[in-house]
């Protein structure tokens, strides 16, 4: 079964949100079994230190709560809030509370979540970013980096700091780039950096997997879904993370009237169809990405 490092929600629930119920949780989690995601991170994205701790209570207590859920989410993935605040490499992560990294707030969101903080994507050109990775690689958390307007030495230094894994890369990035020296030539030639992707057919062209996956290794890539608490919703326009975002006939979510993605409207079944479709991937080796490479990174095996 699949394991899937990123997950913000489905059905049009979001797990950061100021209200999450019990009952939510296990809806999306049934949701995601139907696409043979036994286990999966569920993913709290940038907001208020209200709304986040909020999130990462209500998570922990449906895992307290249901038995199943403490089985099917292992462990918590916080995307931000330390990220780039520019637009590009934010993503749809709302721009208001974006902010530098804090060792006292993380400890209130660690607390609030029971200890199962596992995995944080982060920037690490911000301000005190290289000190906070070292204290959480010195905790046991994996650092991964995202959402970034690093230069290259700055990933090389996060990456000696203690960085394991490269979010979703090729996206949450800039439009233009240094054809030469940039932040993602230099993720994709860290030897000490995995890789995730997105195989839902709109983050990434086929040219681009198959270079990630020449470049890292089927054993150091990792595929995932990102699935947008707007999975499986119909197209439309829907008000979520301080945003109106929109789910196209295609099944692409993505910030109206930008260029900018918020998520995935597929699931890890699709994008393991998708990768070796398009890549010439064994589906053997997809599943691995999709199952025994997230778990491995998170020490879950």
């Amino acid at each position: 079964m699949l394991f899937d490092l990123q997950i913000n929600g489905a059905l049009g629930i979001s797990f950061t949100a100021d209200v999450l119920t019990t009952p939510q949780v296990r809806t999306v989690a049934d949701e995601l079994a139907r696409h043979s995601i036994s286990a999966f991170a569920p993913t709290v994205i940038t907001a208020s230190p209200e709304t986040m701790l909020a999130s990462f209570r209500a998570l922990a207590r449906a895992c307290d709560e249901d038995v199943a859920l403490f089985q099917a989410m292992p462990v918590f993935h916080m995307e931000g809030p330390y990220i780039a605040a520019e637009d590009g490499p934010r993503g749809a992560h709302p721009v208001q509370h974006v902010r530098e990294p804090s060792w006292e707030e993380f400890e209130r969101l660690q607390d609030a979540a029971g200890g199962r903080i596992k995995l944080i994507t982060l920037a690490p050109e911000l301000p005190g970013a290289l000190d906070f990775i070292g204290r959480l690689r010195a905790a046991g958390i994996v650092v991964s980096l995202g959402h970034t307007a690093a230069t290259p030495q700055q990933i090389r230094d996060a990456a000696k700091a203690g960085a394991k894994l490269s979010t979703h890369l090729g996206n949450g990035s800039h439009a233009m780039l240094p054809r030469h020296d940039n932040y993602l030539w230099e993720q994709l030639a860290c030897d000490d950096l995995m890789a995730s992707v997105i195989a839902d057919g709109h983050h990434l062209p086929p040219a681009l997997l198959k270079t990630i996956i020449r470049a890292k290794g089927v054993e150091n890539v990792i595929l995932t879904c990102d699935a947008s608490p707007l999975a499986g919703c119909k197209p439309g326009r829907y008000s979520y993370w301080g945003a109106e975002l929109e789910v196209a006939p295609s099944g692409r979510i993505g910030v109206a009237g930008t260029p900018y993605l918020a998520g995935s409207g597929a699931f890890l079944d699709a994008c393991v169809e998708h990768l070796t479709n398009v890549t010439g991937v064994s589906r053997t080796d997809a599943i691995a990405m999709a199952s025994a490479n997230p778990r491995r990174l998170l020490g879950l095996t």
